[in-house]
């Protein structure tokens, strides 16, 4: 019970530390041409894989906590929002949690072989609420963005081909 205890509690320490990790390795990757194909990963493109391992409820908990505080530049409120760059700062905080979900993962493999695997797998549970998902939510995110951004070029390319036409 000690080691579940303390597994538990460490991972979600190092999930918060994995944040301040992810940013500063988000930052320099910024730079390199690989960020590019880091911005459209896509892990789970099944609507019904998302509803399978709760993405739904996990959203609803984001929306409704103090989570919602923490990136205020990832909110849509009005048609008038850059969808563009809301998708870029997305890409940020989805690539930052990636980042610290591996991170935590490395550091879960090296406290189970050091200490017990039980403490590895324990910290594991925070790592994937506090970054694996909130990951998987930017994507899921993102994709309804393409789709409104794709339908508003369709739209601008459609006004644009009938004024050509008067």
């Amino acid at each position: 019970m000690e080691d579940i205890i303390s597994g538990f509690v460490f991972g979600l320490s190092m999930s918060f530390i994995s944040w301040i990790v992810g940013m500063i390795v988000n930052s320099i990757l910024m730079k390199t041409d690989f960020y590019n194909k880091l911005s459209n990963l896509n892990f789970i493109k099944s609507k019904d894989l998302n509803k399978k391992i709760g993405m739904k409820p996990f959203k609803w908990i984001v929306k409704n906590s103090f989570f919602k505080f923490f990136n205020q530049k990832i909110k849509v409120e009005n048609q008038n929002d850059d969808l563009t760059e809301i998708r870029k700062e997305m890409t940020l905080s989805e690539i930052s949690h990636l980042i610290g979900f591996i991170f935590v993962t490395v550091v879960a493999i090296y406290f189970s072989f050091t200490k017990s695997p039980i403490v590895g797998i324990t910290m594991m549970v925070p790592n994937i609420f506090m970054n694996l998902y909130p990951s998987l939510l930017q994507q899921e995110n993102k994709r309804r963005i393409d789709i409104l951004l794709k339908r508003k070029k369709t739209l601008a390319n459609s006004a644009s081909n009938e004024n050509q036409s008067f």
